[in-house]
């Protein structure tokens, strides 16, 4: 190996290895090595087997190198415009809810345009593994669902469900369905520490139980406890709510939530529910009242509405190359917050009248940007439950802020981990200070210059960082990008129709 790329190589061991929080100390435990050899691996300084580089990977649990089909990586060539015109996909959230709640059915169920996205392949993974039949029925990405008489959950493809927090979801749904049983633990984005806590809370009054031993949740369900009050959730988040309702939906009985999330994918939950005959009065509001039934055996078709996560991501896509872009069928309703902020900062924007979605109750408008001067908000940008401006579109303002005159304060609250791969930006000539683990400001404008970095291990901030590659003078190299396809569909080939240059390529 040549110093250039034992330097290079190094460069990304280290920048893996601080995404993963850990020390050379810890790296060096993990390899059975010293901290010294790690510290000259990082900085190129060391030869290297295959060998050394793959279990360096597997520790790292970043594909650096891989003696398989190798991880993937993006090539961006910057500083393109984009023009023409882009449809909004189905929800990646809703999808995924809807997946674990056809758990609830005995029937078939049917779902439209579904987003193939990793998150997707593992938990079809999933439900596969236990007996569910699952098939694509076109190109369009429409989906139908077949459950067993009796699901195998002794069969459960672990890696699978330990690659995805959805996992978490199958909770609701199986307590109804078996006495005991076991999930691995849930994983997903590197986002800090999440407790399960909040879904107990909201579980125990079902009668279900969960000790967490051994990689492995533990769940039993004692039937003689039914809900006696209002289940009030300790946590206002999606999954909790949504693992909530699916247990209401199928007590025998009037059950009452509050705290309720009223987001996009719990509205689109209670949708279909409502076509399973489980009646669902306050969707979109923080109180809930589910009318369960013991038994649901329906045959359902369901449309999933739009996902306003990668409307927002499109809309950064237009901003941040000062574009001239049609964005249709974007979720308006879960958007309000985000444009009224974008307006504030001077984006020139027309929007469509309103439409409704396939699903018949969302609405849907078809935004138009243009190139604009944008300067700071006044305010800081936070997120706050729907309708407020939603938790995961706050990454973009960051790449947003970047090209915007003056200093933009933003603050991640929730989680504790997320803000710092923000930062990440300044290895494309950003200015963006991490104040605490929870806010960072960000200094505009700025133009972005190519470079070659690992790619977050969050989704969002990875889009955000691609993005930002985009607007960037010069090329640059994104690694091991299997993160962004957990959450979006052919994300590189879709901005390339607008006339985006990226390459997907894999190392030799």
């Amino acid at each position: 190996m040549s110093d250039d790329y034992l330097s290079r190589i190094g460069n990304l061991i280290r920048d893996a290895r601080k995404h993963r929080g850990w020390t050379q100390t810890q790296l060096a435990e993990v390899l059975n090595t010293s901290q010294s050899a790690v510290n000259r691996i990082e900085k190129g300084h060391q030869n290297l087997t295959l060998e050394m580089l793959a279990r360096i990977g597997e520790a790292l649990d970043s594909e650096i190198v891989s003696l398989g089909g190798g991880p993937v990586h993006l090539r961006v060539a910057g500083g393109r415009q984009l023009s023409g015109s882009i449809d909004v996909k189905s929800s990646k959230n809703a999808g995924v809810a809807l997946l674990c709640a056809s758990l609830l059915n005995k029937g078939r169920t049917t779902l439209r345009k579904v987003a193939r996205i990793e998150e997707v392949n593992r938990l079809l993974e999933v439900l596969n593994s236990i007996g569910v039949k699952t098939t694509w029925l076109n190109d369009a990405g429409d989906l139908e669902i077949v459950p067993p008489a009796r699901l195998d959950l002794s069969s459960m493809d672990a890696e699978a469900a330990g690659r995805t927090r959805s996992i978490i979801m199958f909770l609701g749904p199986l307590l109804h369905r078996e006495d005991a049983f076991e999930l691995p633990y849930a994983g997903g984005c590197d986002l800090g520490t999440r407790t399960v806590e909040p879904h107990m809370t909201a579980l125990r009054p079902f009668g279900l139980s969960v000790k967490a031993t051994g990689g492995q949740y533990h769940a039993l369900v004692n039937r003689t406890i039914t809900p006696g009050k209002p289940i009030v959730l300790t946590e206002r988040g999606d999954t909790v709510t949504e693992n909530a309702i699916m247990a209401a939906a199928r007590h025998d009985g009037v059950t009452v939530i509050r705290n309720a999330s009223p987001n996009y994918m719990v509205q689109d939950l209670c949708f279909y529910l409502d076509l399973l005959g489980v009646k669902i009065d306050g969707i979109g509001t923080t109180s809930l009242t589910v009318h369960g039934k013991a038994d649901i055996d329906v045959d359902v078709d369901y449309a999933p509405s739009e996902d306003p996560i990668e409307a927002m991501s499109l809309l950064t896509a237009a901003i941040v190359t000062k574009s001239e872009l049609t964005i249709r069928r974007a979720p308006v309703e879960f958007l309000e917050i985000e444009l009224a902020v974008l307006e504030e900062m001077g984006l020139d924007y027309d929007r469509s009248p309103e439409y409704l979605a396939e699903n018949g109750r969302t609405r849907l408008v078809d935004l138009t940007t243009r190139p604009s001067k944008l300067h700071a908000p006044i305010d800081k940008i936070h997120p706050m439950p729907f309708p407020g401006l939603n938790l995961d579109n706050l990454p973009f303002f960051a790449a947003i802020a970047a090209t915007a005159t003056g200093q933009t304060l933003i603050h991640d609250w929730v989680y504790e981990n997320r803000a710092i791969y923000l930062t990440d930006l300044n290895k494309l000539g950003g200015r963006v200070k991490l104040l605490d683990p929870h806010r960072v400001m960000v200094e505009g404008p700025t133009h972005f210059s190519g470079t070659e970095m690992m790619c977050p291990p969050a989704l969002r901030p990875a889009v955000v960082t691609l993005i930002a590659m985009m607007a960037a003078k010069g090329t640059s190299v994104l690694r091991s990008v299997y993160v962004i396809n957990r959450g979006y569909e052919d994300l590189a080939a879709r901005l390339n129709s607008l006339g985006a240059q990226i390459e997907t390529f894999r190392d030799i």
